[in-house]
């Protein structure tokens, strides 16, 4: 199963441009990534601009209406993600126990779906696009 753990770090949302974690807090998080890696779980993993570099795209209007960052109604953000795969969630929580966030941060576990979650009506329309799964 693949999990993505998902790192929501407090105030980030209000975050300037180029806004940057401290090296040692860098040095940790690099630490942690490894233990990931040498356990042969590690998928893929990226640290995120805080939003005040980035755009919605929203379509409550029917149409797309593009909002550029920051975000003022936006409480949490996401700051980064790691895509791990593990034998079930209680091991995706004990590996997201492991990470060396700070008091501000939160990790949210997600499970990653998989064409076997999918009904067979479903995964007959997945396969008419081969190369996009």
């Amino acid at each position: 199963m693949q999990f993505m753990m998902l790192m929501i770090p407090g105030g980030y949302e209000n975050a300037e441009p180029g806004t940057m974690p401290p090296a040692d807090g860098v040095d940790a998080m690099m630490k942690y990534n490894e233990e990931l890696q040498k356990a042969g779980i590690l998928k893929d993993l990226n640290g995120l601009h805080p939003p005040s570099m980035g755009a919605r795209v929203s379509f409550a209007t029917g149409s797309p209406v593009v909002t550029d960052g920051p975000f003022a109604e936006v409480k949490e953000v996401l700051g980064g993600y790691w895509v791990i795969e593990v034998g079930s969630l209680q091991e995706a929580i004990e590996w997201a126990k492991k990470c060396p966030a700070s008091p501000n941060e939160t990790i949210e576990i997600r499970q990653i779906m998989g064409e076997e979650d999918f009904s067979e009506e479903i995964r007959k329309v997945v396969r008419k696009y081969p190369d996009v799964m």
